[in-house]
């Protein structure tokens, strides 16, 4: 029971080797054997809290806190769904424990949630199906409602980020229309609307800083805007997935890579419009599955409808990992039957460092399952371990 699954159907390294891809050479169709250059382990395991064939706790939206220190372990993780629950955890003591079933903060929200964010550390936003996006203050008890906004006609949302460079936040939603807004202004203060002819799947700042927003939207296409004049139009339109693009990740350098219900990530040098590369392997053509990039390492990763994890080499088109999302044995033959059969992979993230951290070579990737499992795996470049 995944709560994306019906819109769909309607780098190299940079740290430590400063190379870029030749955009303009790069061939399509024939590629080297990609090499796999990093070692993937188990950190820690969290889990499903639904014990019932009646309540799904299927996993939507992972995301990190911002982290100023640089420490893996000071960072904060956070994951929603359709269980109406936002789950806190500290990271570190994830890893410590390797087996954690209760979170820091539990809130429990109004409504099925598809999209999480953290403002800061001590606010996280979530998007829900009743077209809300509400901020929480995680520092008091279980979480205080701090700022509600209902700007999409009761229409589900699909995505929200904040800018990190910015005081800009953003939503996208299936009443067809991307929203721009400061969140330090009233709730009714509305920044700029944008208009699509299909619903908006996914949105995201460029995190490296630039004022570039992006948009993957149900008419297969995704778009770039520059927020500083967001009402002239996109600056450009990527135009090559043959079904819904899902989700839209930055990668640094002029690079954008998107996700489609067609089964493919996308490189773009979207500046020219460029598809520079395509990735197969994983499953993807019914539902969301979950797509990110760490950006200073130039590695994607993403869910499966095979319930396994991905990871790509944005340097070769094939994966360089994958890990089969292990079932979640329960004491209920019922439990562990629902688990077995159906279940994906559907959300991930990377965890993407800080200051001299950003472009270190040791990771974390989260990905969570249709089944309410959270695991967290840590990579470290193979050179380090040798």
């Amino acid at each position: 029971m995944n709560p994306r699954r019906d819109l769909t159907t309607s780098q190299p390294s940079l740290a430590g080797q400063n190379e870029q891809l030749d955009l303009q050479e790069v061939d399509l169709q024939e590629e080297e054997v990609p090499r796999l250059e990093w070692d993937f382990s188990l950190l820690a395991s969290i889990p499903s809290s639904s014990s019932s064939l009646l309540a799904s706790d299927s996993i939507g939206s992972i995301a990190f806190s911002p982290c100023n220190d640089n420490s893996t372990y000071d960072s904060l993780l956070a994951t929603a769904g359709i269980a109406r629950k936002i789950r806190v955890y500290h990271l570190g003591s994830l890893i410590e424990c390797v087996v954690q079933s209760q979170p820091s903060v539990s809130i429990c929200t109004p409504a099925k949630l598809s999209s999480v964010r953290f403002r800061s550390r001590n606010v996280i936003a979530a998007g829900d199906y009743d077209g809300v996006v509400t901020e929480y203050d995680i520092t008091r008890g279980c979480g205080t409602a701090m700022y509600e906004r209902d700007e999409h006609g009761g229409r589900r949302i699909w995505s929200i980020d904040y800018s990190l460079y910015t005081s800009l936040a953003a939503s996208g939603s299936d009443d067809c229309t991307a929203h721009l807004w400061d969140p330090r202004a009233n709730s009714d203060t509305l920044h700029e609307t944008i208009p699509f002819t299909s619903p908006v799947c996914c949105v995201e700042f460029d995190p490296s800083g630039d004022p570039f927003f992006a948009t993957g939207c149900a008419d297969k296409k995704a778009y770039v805007y520059d927020v500083r004049m967001v009402r002239q139009g996109p600056v450009k339109v990527l135009e090559r997935h043959t079904r819904a693009v899902t989700y839209v990740r930055f990668a640094g350098h002029g690079r954008l890579v998107s996700s489609g219900a067609d089964g493919q990530h996308m490189l773009w040098d979207w500046s020219n419009g460029q598809c520079v590369r395509e990735y197969t392997g994983h499953m993807s053509s019914r539902s969301f599955v979950g797509m990110g990039v760490w950006m200073h390492n130039g590695l994607v990763a993403s869910g499966s409808e095979s319930n396994e994890v991905f990871v790509y080499d944005l340097r070769w088109g094939r994966p360089v990992w994958v890990q089969g999302f292990a079932e979640h044995v329960d004491s209920t033959s019922e439990v562990h039957e629902r688990r077995r059969n159906g279940g994906f992979v559907s959300a991930v993230s990377w965890w993407q460092g800080t200051g001299d951290r950003a472009g270190d070579d040791n990771g974390v990737l989260v990905a969570g399952g249709t089944d309410g499992v959270v695991k967290v795996f840590g990579c470290k470049r193979k050179e380090q371990i040798e």
